[in-house]
C-alpha cells in the first residue's frame, strides 16, 4: 500500500446532492485518492451524473448493486473495492473541506496515528451553513466512545496498514459500532483534530435527525451487538441520551 486514500460514497436516488460531494472531492488539496460510489439501486438520475464524472476522472470509480441492499451493504461493498492505504467515508450528501484529507494525512503521518477525526459543521438543506458547529475531543478510547458517539462518520481516515480489517454489522448506527469495534479489536485510541473538515447535510426528513430513534439503535448496539448486560446498558443508554442532548443543543455556534 501506498498513500492513496479510498474514499467510500453510498448512493441511492441523490441526484439532488451528488454532484457537491463529488466536486467537494475534486477540489481536494490532496491529490492522491479513489472515489468509489456505490450505486444502490438509485432510479432517478444519479448514475448518468456519476458516469459524467468519472468519464472526466479516473479516480471516480462507480460500482453498481443489483439492487437495494440499504447503506450498510453499499459501504461494505465499497470497503471490499478499496485498494488505497487509507479509508474514508462520504456520504452522497455531505462535503468535505479542500484541506480535509491534506490536514489530516499530514497529523496522522507526523503523530504515527491509526485513526483521526474532526470538528464538523452542519449545513441545510440547500448547503448553506446552518450556524453550528460539531466539536470533538482530542482523543477517545473505546471506553470513552462507549458513552455517546463523538466521531462523524464523514470525518474519518483510517490507515488500514495498521487496521487491517474493516466490516460495518448490519445494524443501525452502524458506524458507531464500527468505531468501537475498530478500537477495542487494534486497542487504538482516534484522535480529534479541532477544524471543522467538512459539512454535514441534515436534511429536514433525514432519519438522523430523529433522536428518539437514534436512542433506540444504542439500545441494540449496547445489548445485541456489544452484548452488554442490562444494568450497563442503561447505564451507557443514559449516557448516551446526555450526550446527545449536548452535542445538538450545545454545538458550537458559527456565524452564518
Amino acid at each position: 500500500m501506498n498513500g492513496l486514500v479510498s474514499i467510500v460514497t453510498p448512493m441511492f436516488n441523490s441526484a439532488k446532492y451528488i454532484r457537491d460531494a463529488v466536486n467537494s472531492v475534486i477540489n481536494q488539496e490532496y491529490k492522491f485518492w479513489e472515489m468509489i460510489i456505490i450505486d444502490d439501486g438509485s432510479t432517478d438520475d444519479s448514475t448518468e451524473i456519476v458516469r459524467e464524472f468519472a468519464l472526466k476522472d479516473k479516480r471516480i470509480k462507480l460500482v453498481m448493486q443489483d439492487k437495494n441492499q440499504g447503506v450498510v451493504a453499499a459501504r461494505n461493498r465499497g470497503i471490499s473495492e478499496a485498494k488505497g492505504r487509507y479509508l474514508a467515508f462520504l456520504d452522497s450528501d455531505d462535503m468535505w473541506h479542500p484541506q480535509k484529507l491534506s490536514t489530516q494525512l499530514e497529523f496522522m503521518n507526523k503523530e504515527d496515528i491509526a485513526f483521526c477525526f474532526s470538528d464538523y459543521e452542519i449545513v441545510k438543506d440547500n448547503g448553506q451553513l446552518f450556524g453550528k458547529r460539531i466539536t470533538v475531543p482530542k482523543t477517545l478510547n473505546y471506553q470513552q466512545l462507549l458513552r455517546g458517539n463523538r466521531i462523524g462518520c464523514l470525518t474519518v481516515l483510517i490507515d488500514l496498514q495498521k487496521v487491517h480489517s474493516i466490516k460495518m454489522p448490519n445494524i443501525r448506527h452502524e458506524d458507531y459500532a464500527t468505531w468501537l469495534s475498530v478500537l477495542n479489536t487494534y486497542n487504538l485510541t482516534a484522535y480529534g483534530i479541532n477544524t471543522p473538515l467538512a459539512y454535514y447535510r441534515r436534511a429536514e426528513n433525514s432519519l438522523s435527525s430523529n433522536k428518539f430513534k437514534t436512542i433506540i439503535w444504542n439500545w441494540n448496539i449496547y445489548r445485541k451487538y456489544l452484548k452488554l448486560g442490562t444494568i450497563e446498558s442503561c447505564y451507557r443508554l443514559t449516557i448516551f441520551s446526555l450526550t446527545l442532548t449536548k452535542k445538538y443543543l450545545f454545538a458550537t455556534k458559527t456565524k452564518i
